[in-house]
């Protein structure tokens, strides 16, 4: 086991990622060997289907300087980030996905721009190698959560990046339930530069993130970090008040006129759906609120590890 501070640490959740963890560790040591033999790569199995663990594994056995982290169940991505960060001890931390669409190639690119003095380089996906149906997802994904949220996220970057430990440390010490690293590493500041980077195609396999999962995230990430949905219910509620004004004074009006003669049964009927509506869309946008607040206050924890390999008793964070 090495007791030495590694000078880089790579992060890689894994997931449905069997036939690439040879590929993946192949190139990251090749890669990272420019720069530097004192380095450690941090593979962390979420639960994949697959025999992901057992491919983890093996690379683990033929090189020490690769960690295994095997979680208890499907955590979700986000918190796989967050485990092996934990684990992470490298000045430097790289975090990139398993399916080499963020190419190993690039890390030594990312490294000296960090070297100019960045805390944080993102690394900024010049074209992105999705098919189409992807790319449209992705699309809307990013509209709905740059006006959700607030957050003016560059659709171009994504986790893939190197960072400063002490970016790492303050990432950690978020306690967030509902996480997003990219966002959260955002909001930290720092100072952050980004690097134009080649992405390729994904190696095996297709995106285990669907439609769904992807507004899942948003909406997620949008009541962890914004207020905005609570404004626009308010709007919404003072345009619905402002109308129903004007709806009732209308009817006064044509009451005294002599235009309306019996009240309109529709205009009534119409009116208390849409309002009705309108109270039960508020009380869900709160109710997701509250929602959130209760799975923090639960304060359970964001990851549970099952099982580990080439990891020292007390070498998390």
């Amino acid at each position: 086991m090495q007791n030495t501070t590694p000078h880089i640490s790579v992060v890689s959740p894994v997931y449905s990622g069997e036939k690439m963890v040879a590929e993946l560790v192949r190139r990251i040591k090749e890669n990272v060997a420019t720069i530097t033999e004192d380095f450690e790569i941090i593979l962390v199995n979420d639960a994949s289907p697959d025999a992901s663990w057992a491919e983890i594994q093996k690379a683990c056995a033929a090189d020490v300087r690769v960690k295994g982290i095997d979680l208890s169940r499907n955590f979700g991505q986000q918190a796989a980030i967050t485990a092996g960060l934990h684990y992470a001890k490298g000045e430097w931390v790289v975090v990139m996905d398993c399916d080499l669409q963020d190419r190993p190639e690039e890390i030594p690119n990312l490294y000296r721009k960090a070297q100019e003095g960045w805390d944080i380089v993102y690394a900024r996906r010049v074209q992105k190698q999705f098919g189409f149906w992807k790319k449209a997802t992705s699309v809307m994904f990013n509209k709905l959560f740059k006006w959700l949220s607030g957050i003016k996220k560059d659709s171009s970057i994504g986790n893939f990046g190197i960072y400063r430990s002490n970016v790492i440390e303050a990432y950690l010490e978020m306690p967030e339930v509902s996480r997003s690293f990219i966002t959260l590493i955002f909001y930290l500041g720092f100072k952050n530069t980004t690097l134009d980077v080649q992405h390729a195609e994904r190696l095996e396999g297709t995106s285990s993130y669907s439609l769904s999962k992807l507004f899942k995230l948003a909406f997620d990430v949008m009541i962890a970090n914004s207020n905005f949905p609570l404004r626009l219910a308010v709007g919404m509620g003072f345009v619905m008040a402002f109308f129903s004004f004007l709806l009732a004074l209308y009817n006064i009006i044509a009451k005294l006129v002599g235009i309306v003669e019996v009240a309109g049964f529709t205009t009534t009927v119409f009116s208390i759906w849409f309002v009705g509506g309108l109270i039960l869309l508020m009380l869900g946008v709160l109710g997701l609120y509250i929602g959130k607040v209760f799975e923090q206050v639960k304060s359970r924890p964001i990851f549970v590890v099952r099982e580990t390999r080439n990891v020292e008793n007390g070498e998390a964070r």
